[in-house]
């Protein structure tokens, strides 16, 4: 089963407990800290529905989005036309995506890079990362940690009903890869005769050390500029919930 292909069509509705502008204010601190003011131009890894490269664009700076999911993307596309927003979107695998010119800095937040689950797959998006910035260039990422899987998220379930759709999110943490595996049913409502159709997906988000991370930005021919607890200036800590990287060219 493909993620997000039915749930990209509900992904904002249920996302909007999530902070965004906070995450987003956090982000833009980093990047004017590390020299990426706007109008730099700045890439998206795993962009989903566009609702950080659309603050960005707000923001001043030139954006692209880049996701894996067709779904995601469009709709990502429809809310950028309704906002009169000038942004390109382009579906590529970050393990192996291509850009016709090197950019200032790229990006990634909310989860994307937990989607990595090997060590060789996060090299090859390093690599690709060193390969698509210029010189000095950084990339600024997050990640949950170990201790979120394990201690927060767990073996738990969540439900949610709302009007014209509900899920049902079951997480199965595997100690020994340390992955973390989501089963999510998505029952959307036909708008025609009110039915609701269902859709299954499964997703894996993986926790890597940061040891394990280290090794790939090296490899990679990168350097790791700074790590943070989230949304603070704090070294990590072993309570950390996820972590921010300063990656430079």
């Amino acid at each position: 089963m493909e993620a997000y292909t039915g749930f990209a069509y509900v992904y904002d509705e249920y996302m909007d407990n999530i902070p965004y502008e906070e995450w987003t204010t956090y982000l833009l601190e980093l990047m004017k800290e590390n020299q990426l003011a706007a109008p730099a131009d700045i890439v998206e890894l795993g962009c989903g529905t566009g609702t950080v490269t659309q603050i960005l664009d707000r923001a001043g700076y030139n954006c692209v989005g880049i996701d894996l999911s067709a779904e995601m993307l469009s709709v990502a596309m429809d809310k950028m036309y309704e906002s009169e927003q000038q942004i390109m979107y382009v579906q590529q695998d970050m393990r192996d995506f291509e850009l016709p010119y090197e950019t200032d800095g790229m990006v990634s937040i909310g989860d994307s890079m937990n989607y990595i689950t090997t060590s060789d797959d996060l090299k090859q998006v390093l690599e690709c990362v060193n390969q698509g910035l210029k010189s000095g260039g950084v990339f600024i990422f997050d990640l949950k940690t170990i201790h979120f899987f394990r201690d927060v998220l767990g073996d738990n379930t969540f439900a949610e009903n709302r009007d014209n759709s509900a899920f049902i999110w079951d997480n199965f943490y595997d100690e020994d890869n340390r992955n973390n595996e989501y089963d999510l049913a998505v029952f959307i409502e036909n708008e025609d005769d009110g039915t609701f159709e269902r859709y299954e997906e499964n997703h894996y988000q993986h926790g890597l050390t940061l040891e394990e991370v280290s090794e790939a930005v090296e490899a990679a021919g990168l350097k790791i500029r700074q790590v943070y607890d989230a949304f603070t200036h704090d070294a990590p800590k072993e309570e950390s919930e996820r972590l921010y990287y300063i990656i430079e060219k």
